[in-house]
């Protein structure tokens, strides 16, 4: 069984629509595959309907896709992600958390546009910006940073995040996101299976996990392209000894030929990843 569990579309900040992302899915030679957008799910229908088409047509086996989400958050000084598998996307409370997550992604884009216009003379309007993104997709900082340097404001994406879309510059205004903990609880009471994310990028992780476990949190990403071995051995430890399940996947956004070629379905993981997530999802309907 051959799975990634962790891919975007260009519904949020990836660069191919959901029926590319099942085409190179099944290039790859992929069984199944979570796509997890941030803040929304768009992706999630057009993705299986496309599959199915694809699965008439040729006779094969149709790739299974997991419903899936990546919901950005802010604890303290870190950006904490928390992926959802599995959600009752007709709860109310989900409904509302994706929608109060795109309103928080409207006023930041907003707010930066007009600081931006004020200090920097660089004019771009928002239309500029929904343009790079699919219909009802989440804004964010990498089309920012891309339509900074489409204006000539920077040379490059990479000076476009060096010089405006961070911390200390004078025009970048931070997210009024929800909490890690409030993304679990929610994402736990939709019936999701509510996971921490590339946890290595929060140095506060295994402290962090511990707390979120009382709000739901299920498991931990210890399978990641950032994660070296000695780190996917580290947070699989963490999460063996916390009773937490293990996940893991790409991170798909595109292929990045600086970085070396980040492809869907390269990260190894184990069969029983995909076993964990799916009998842990048995779990929580049996509850």
């Amino acid at each position: 069984m051959k799975v990634d569990l962790h891919i975007h579309t260009a519904y949020s900040d990836g660069v191919y629509t959901p029926e590319k992302i099942v085409e190179l899915a099944l290039n790859e030679g992929l069984d199944c595959i979570a796509i997890t957008d941030h803040d929304n799910i768009l992706s999630y229908k057009p993705a299986v309907e496309h599959a199915e088409k694809l699965a008439k047509e040729t006779g094969k086996t149709q790739l299974e896709i997991i419903q899936g989400v990546e919901i950005n958050t802010i604890y303290k000084d870190w950006e904490v992600h928390i992926l959802g598998y599995f959600p009752d996307v007709n709860n109310s409370d989900f409904i509302a958390l994706l929608k109060n997550q795109q309103a928080a992604r409207v006023e930041q884009t907003k707010k930066i546009l007009q600081l931006l216009l004020k200090k920097e003379n660089i004019n771009i309007k928002f239309e500029d910006l929904t343009k790079l993104v699919m219909p009802g997709g989440s804004i964010g900082r990498p089309h920012l940073a891309r339509a900074i340097t489409s204006a000539g404001g920077t040379q490059s994406t990479t000076e476009a995040y060096n010089k405006y879309i961070n911390k200390e510059s004078s025009v970048y205004i931070e997210r009024k996101t929800v909490s890690p903990h409030d993304a679990c609880e929610i994402i736990y009471d939709a019936g999701g299976i509510p996971v921490f994310a590339h946890p290595y990028d929060v140095d506060i992780a295994e402290q962090l996990t511990k707390e979120l476990m009382k709000h739901g949190l299920c498991g931990l990403e210890a399978y990641h392209r950032k994660h070296s071995p000695a780190m996917v051995e580290y947070f699989s430890t963490i999460a063996e000894n916390l009773g937490l399940i293990v996940t893991g996947g790409s991170d798909f956004h595109a292929p990045n030929p600086v970085n070396g070629q980040i492809v869907m379905g390269k990260n190894f993981i184990p069969d029983w990843v995909y076993d964990k997530l799916k009998e842990e999802k048995k779990r929580l309907d049996m509850a």
